[in-house]
Order: C-alpha cells, then sequence, then structure tokens
C-alpha cells in the first residue's frame, strides 16, 4: 500500500463527514431568501440539462429523467413537511433534515465512488470513467437535482403567496 492510498483511506472519511456536517447544517431553520431561492431554480436546472445535451445512451438518459421525476416527487413532500413561519423579522423556514441529507449524501457517495474508481484505474489501460457514463450516477443526479430544484420552486411560490398578502416581497 502506498502512502497515496493510506492517505485516502484517513481523508475519505474526514471528507464524508466535513460534507454531512455542512448538509446538515443547511437542513435547519433558515431565512428565506428569495435570490437564492431563484439561485436554486437555475442551478438544479442546468445539473440536469447540462448532461442532458451530453447523453447518447437511451438507459442512461432515461436514468436521468427517472431520477428527476423520483427528485420532483420527493421535493413536494419535503415541502409538505417543511415548517413555514412568517415573523416580524422575516420569512423563515425549516426542511425536513433527514430527507434532504439523504437525498443530498446520495449523490455525494456516487461521486466518492466514481473518485475510487478513477483511482482504482489509475496506471492500467481502463478508460476513466465520466460522470456521464453510468446509468445509476445519472440516477442520483436527477433526483438530486430534482428535489432541490422543486424545493427552490415552491419556497418560491411560498413567497409569492405571502408577497400577495401583505404586498410586499
Amino acid at each position: 500500500m502506498d502512502l497515496t492510498t493510506l492517505a485516502l483511506i484517513i481523508l475519505v472519511p474526514v471528507l464524508v463527514w466535513r460534507v454531512y456536517s455542512r448538509v446538515a447544517s443547511r437542513m435547519a431553520r433558515q431565512r428565506s431568501i428569495v435570490s437564492r431561492h431563484y439561485t436554486g431554480l437555475l442551478t438544479f436546472f442546468a445539473m440536469v440539462a447540462v448532461p442532458a445535451t451530453e447523453l447518447s445512451d437511451p438507459l442512461t438518459l432515461a436514468a436521468l429523467g427517472g431520477g428527476l421525476l423520483a427528485g420532483l416527487a420527493l421535493g413536494v413532500y419535503g415541502l409538505r413537511i417543511t415548517r413555514f413561519e412568517q415573523t416580524e423579522e422575516g420569512c423563515f423556514f425549516t426542511p425536513n433534515a433527514r430527507l434532504g441529507i439523504l437525498v443530498a449524501m446520495a449523490l455525494v457517495a456516487r461521486v466518492l465512488y466514481l473518485g475510487a474508481l478513477i483511482y482504482a484505474n489509475k496506471g492500467s489501460n481502463l478508460p476513466t470513467p465520466k460522470l456521464t457514463d453510468s446509468p445509476l450516477t445519472m440516477l442520483t443526479v436527477g433526483l438530486t437535482a430534482g428535489y432541490f430544484w422543486m424545493y427552490s420552486a415552491g419556497l418560491l411560490r411560498w413567497r409569492m403567496k405571502i408577497r400577495k398578502q401583505i404586498g410586499t416581497f
């Protein structure tokens, strides 16, 4: 076992813990900022649109679409179990932490798997896998993008409803 492999074995759990703690901190009560919701819409749309333009394999494209549909459905469910608050300090929401962490960590796990696969193939004659090569990867990309896109759209809808009620955004 060389030094690089040993370093990866030590650093991957630290990386997973840091990503988990970052995602978990974002799943707490937070202020609703409209510009972030618009950014979420654009980012998660691009997360599906960019790979979809590159895909030529029907199975991989279907996996991306299936993951997207499942993510949209989970997003609707996530919005139903979200706690919304309108206070004098502003608008706040508290997402369901378990659901958000589960969706985000599914993508993180898949990206880490691809990283391990690329590292394992280093120095061999095997081709380096791309993000868009695997239907399972595209399924997790679609799931994550669909969930967070729907969540951003739902938060914007909630803010629009408040704006109509009180006359300010």
